[in-house]
């Protein structure tokens, strides 16, 4: 949750730990108290390049293995003579394209889904805003989130 100031987040804070959340399931992020890498809120561009690396390894090692296990085919059931050595460029060729496209596809993911995320808190901490983020078991932020949209009010418009 972004809040405004300082005591607002300090309110909010001691408002969970009145209602029984544990301090080490909170932290407050900005100037004074966490940074934002130390609670894992990463820059957008930290999360592509993370995101574009775990996919083109996934991929590329898939991609290896889908062309070794199609030119053993060739070569083992359809009895393509050996000697046909383009078959054997399939994997190297196979991996790369693999790789290739799972880096793209990881960047752009890790931009559109986490990175635009942690992009909006960032901006809020740029702004001079502090974050309330809570940490834990799915039931546990669950009610969190109820204590806190209880006490809050909507902002007149």
């Amino acid at each position: 949750m972004a809040l405004p100031d300082e005591a607002s987040a300090f309110s909010a804070y001691r408002l969970l730990q009145y209602h029984g959340i544990s301090p080490e399931h909170l932290a407050i992020v900005g100037e004074g108290y966490s940074s934002p890498e130390r609670v894992g809120l990463f820059q957008p561009m930290q999360i592509a390049f993370a995101n574009a690396r775990r996919f083109a390894f996934f991929t590329g090692t898939v991609g290896t293995t889908v062309a070794v296990v199609g030119v053993l085919i060739c070569i083992l059931i359809l009895k393509v003579p050996v000697h046909l050595s383009f078959l054997l460029l399939l994997i190297p060729v196979g991996a790369l394209v693999a790789g290739f496209l799972g880096a793209v596809i990881g960047g752009i993911l890790g931009l559109l889904g986490e990175g635009s995320t942690a992009g909006i808190y960032l901006h809020h901490l740029r702004q001079g805003h502090y974050l309330l983020m809570l940490e834990g078991p799915e039931k546990l932020v669950r009610q969190g989130q109820d204590i806190l949209k209880q006490y809050c009010l909507p902002k007149a418009r």
